[in-house]
């Protein structure tokens, strides 16, 4: 796109101080953003798990069904309110992919990770006090099997290549819907339900409700984690590495034969 040509006014010299100022702005506000869209979303996915029990207390399958909808359109509504601010992240393997690929500082993402866990812990605090819980009720629910620590690799890796393949093409206006209807579906076809985040993790421990992990089960979740956040970055670097003159990414061109 081209601009009309416009006379020139009078030069200006720059104002030095504008962008310290204004990057002194930024993170507090960014890290406010990611403390409540954490906190929110753990209350999303807490609450609306409390909610499936209480109203299909004889179906499992309906109550997943419950849960995995409400979480995917709850998230999306976030990423919207949240993302101008922060990038809506939300999830430390995001933040720390997102600094592994040079689009963020390591400085920000790595004050994003804190605040994420307690705006998870205090979201599950809020889910249970608004259905009338305690406010603290420490899952006794044990999820950590080889097969759910499997399909945790698997749903952090495809939650991770998804969020940073439409970023590297352009396509972060599409992050919203996508990232909501790929952890609504991947909430069935992974065995462990995808959390795919290690903050949530940690919130769910908060809660002895549907949504509920017990705490011994979270290390090797978190660890799951993170590989799939490592697979992820891999088969993003394979797939996006060159960028084009307008900033997307386009796929790495094929060694000649």
């Amino acid at each position: 796109m081209t601009s009309a040509p416009v006379s020139p006014g009078p030069v200006r010299a720059p104002d030095r101080r504008a962008a310290p100022a204004a990057g002194r702005r930024e993170l507090p506000r960014a890290l406010l953003a990611e403390l409540l869209g954490s906190a929110l979303l753990s209350a999303v996915v807490i609450g609306s798990g409390i909610a499936a029990s209480t109203l299909s207390p004889d179906d499992v399958g309906l109550q997943l069904l419950e849960n995995a909808a409400v979480t995917a359109v709850g998230l999306y509504a976030l990423i919207l309110v949240f993302g101008p601010a922060s990038g809506a992240h939300f999830n430390p393997v995001v933040s720390l992919v997102d600094a592994a690929l040079g689009d963020r500082p390591w400085r920000t993402c790595l004050a994003y990770v804190p605040v994420q866990v307690l705006g998870c812990m205090a979201g599950a605090v809020l889910a249970n006090l608004m259905f009338d819980r305690d406010a603290v009720s420490v899952s006794r629910t044990s999820r950590d099997t080889g097969p759910h620590l499997l399909a945790e690799v698997v749903a952090t890796a495809g939650l991770v290549l998804l969020v940073f393949t439409l970023t590297r093409t352009g396509r972060a206006e599409r992050a919203p819907s996508a990232v909501g209807a790929y952890i609504g579906a991947a909430y069935f076809f992974t065995s462990s339900t995808s959390f795919a985040n290690p903050a949530i993790s940690v919130g769910r421990t908060l809660s002895d409700t549907f949504a509920g992990i017990a705490p011994a089960s979270v290390p090797p979740y978190v660890l799951a984690q993170l590989v799939g956040g490592v697979v992820g970055l891999l088969l993003v670097l394979a797939l996006y590495d060159r960028a084009d003159a307008d900033g997307a990414v386009l796929p790495a061109e094929p060694a000649p034969v």
